[in-house]
């Protein structure tokens, strides 16, 4: 991973391979953001200008090279437009910086060491520069040759401006490295193909981070599910020559007071069982376990973080495959609670696994209950690819959840629940069919999980369909292919239960 430093340097005086500055918008004129002082004055104070006859306009995701003049160490300088330069007495928002960040290191891809100029007023600024270059620097090479052409991703961040003996500076950069690192964890799970990422593969990645950072992790089998009457992930499973699995991860704090189950949907590969997927929706189906991997990494970084709180992952592990032993549309299935549920659709198998999952999690009596997962289409067609859908038994707990994820700069938005919804999920022959009405098919899903969660226990469902695997040309610090979508939020709704705020 980008190795990451807070140098007490200037700007003109660090030796790197670049020194990346911020330019803003101010009306109709260039401006050179604070942090680059010093470069302007070695282009003489016509540094805006210069990026001006460039074509630079200070536009957010812009980025714009120039060599570098006499009297700067590095040779060469990155501008990043920051959008509209702020008003009078604010500061630039956390998250435009981050998105700086993240443009300045991709556009880096194959540099050892680059500085960093962009404007630091306060931690939170420093905290936001550092992730976002972290973020910006991944790149999935794994399964690629690596020749001498090969350019590797950006090498080291210089973080200027920061100061390296504060607490609260140093606390904000080993905050970002850690919460970094388990999002290109999930990243990396996320775009690893499923012939190789099978159930009984994550739960062993499981087991080899639980070990190396003192978690405790319990691995289900098939036989193990088979005896406890884990209907739903069985009945998920049972098609594919690879079984599933339910892993739970366990972190604890002797001071903890509270504890935050993490509930993942982990599809390794779902090609819809025997309700097929047509050609043209199965080529990314490898993200359908994006949300457990964002439930894996979120533990690892509370224990990474030392968090005053209780958080406990389970991860709903299987892959959906059509097959003679596969569930077929009409079967029904006994799940975890004792409720029966009639498959009318084996490809509306994501609220199947978290059922169960759901089941037994509310069995340990958690403060809250989050589950995460890549679970319809239908959020996606009502809120974009950007954007995960929020859901919950309490609206107070639902907008808290937002107010987070506004806050680490993940988009989302608060989801109803209609209760007249349900009634299209009675079924003649079982307790609850899995599908409902099709328009509002995204709060229809929320209200078959909302089944299963223990009484008197405050849950919230993300559904990070659209944002969890991006399609298009990187951006920001968002990378193509898998995203690690939801561990900020659910990182810092950690933070927040473990400071009593929650």
């Amino acid at each position: 991973m980008t190795a990451l430093t807070l140098s007490t340097a200037g700007a003109a005086t660090l030796r790197a391979d670049a020194l990346v500055i911020g330019v803003a918008k101010s009306g109709k004129t260039l401006v050179v953001a604070p942090g680059a002082e010093a470069v302007d004055k070695a282009f003489d104070g016509r540094l805006a200008a210069v990026l001006e006859t460039l074509g630079a306009s200070g536009a957010e995701g812009e980025a714009t090279k120039l060599p570098a003049p006499a009297g700067l160490k590095a040779p060469v300088v990155l501008a990043v437009g920051l959008g509209s330069a702020p008003e009078d007495g604010e500061s630039y928002a956390a998250e435009t910086l981050r998105r700086a960040a993240g443009v300045a290191a991709r556009t880096l891809t194959g540099s050892k060491k680059a500085a960093f100029a962009l404007p630091i007023e306060d931690p939170e600024d420093a905290g936001a520069i550092a992730e976002g270059a972290l973020l910006g620097a991944y790149a999935f090479t794994r399964y690629q040759e690596t020749g001498k052409d090969a350019k590797k991703p950006l090498g080291e961040v210089a973080l200027l401006g920061a100061k390296p003996r504060d607490k609260a500076h140093k606390a904000a950069a080993e905050r970002a490295q850690a919460v970094a690192a388990e999002i290109n964890r999930a990243r990396d799970l996320i775009n690893m193909p499923p012939n190789d990422l099978t159930p009984a593969a994550f739960a062993a990645a499981a087991q080899a981070a639980g070990k190396e950072h003192g978690l405790k992790i319990q691995v289900l089998d098939e036989k193990a599910l088979a005896k406890g009457g884990y209907g739903g992930i069985l009945g998920v499973g049972v098609g594919s020559e690879n079984p599933p699995r339910l892993v739970r991860i366990g972190y604890t704090h002797p001071k903890a007071e509270k504890t935050l189950a993490l509930v993942g949907k982990g599809i390794t590969y779902d090609s819809g069982g025997i309700s097929l997927k047509p050609a043209g929706h199965n080529e990314t189906m490898k993200c359908d376990m994006s949300g457990a991997a964002a439930v894996f990494s979120t533990v690892v970084a509370a224990a990474r973080l030392g968090l005053e709180v209780n958080v406990t992952g389970w991860l709903a592990l299987a892959e959906n495959m059509p097959s003679g032993s596969a569930t077929r549309p009409g079967d029904v299935l006994r799940m975890y609670s004792g409720k029966t549920v009639e498959v009318l659709n084996t490809d509306a198998e994501g609220r199947l696994v978290l059922a169960d999952a759901l089941t037994r999690a509310s069995e340990e009596h958690p403060d809250a209950i989050v589950d995460v997962a890549t679970l319809t289409g239908a959020m996606v067609l009502a809120l974009g690819n950007r954007t995960f859908g929020i859901m919950a038994n309490d609206d107070e707990f639902r907008s808290t959840i937002h107010e987070i994820a506004e806050e680490v700069g993940e988009p989302s938005w608060p989801m109803p629940l209609p209760a007249d919804l349900r009634k299209g999920m009675d079924s003649p022959t079982a307790d609850i069919a899995n599908m409902g009405e099709r328009m509002g098919g995204g709060l229809v899903a929320g209200l078959f999980l909302q089944e299963f969660v223990g009484e008197g226990i405050t849950w919230a469902h993300l559904d990070i369909a659209g944002p969890a695997f991006h399609e298009g040309a990187p951006y920001g610090y968002t990378p193509k292919g898998g995203t690690g979508s939801s561990v900020r939020t659910l990182v810092r709704l950690a933070e927040l239960t473990a400071a009593g705020e929650v």
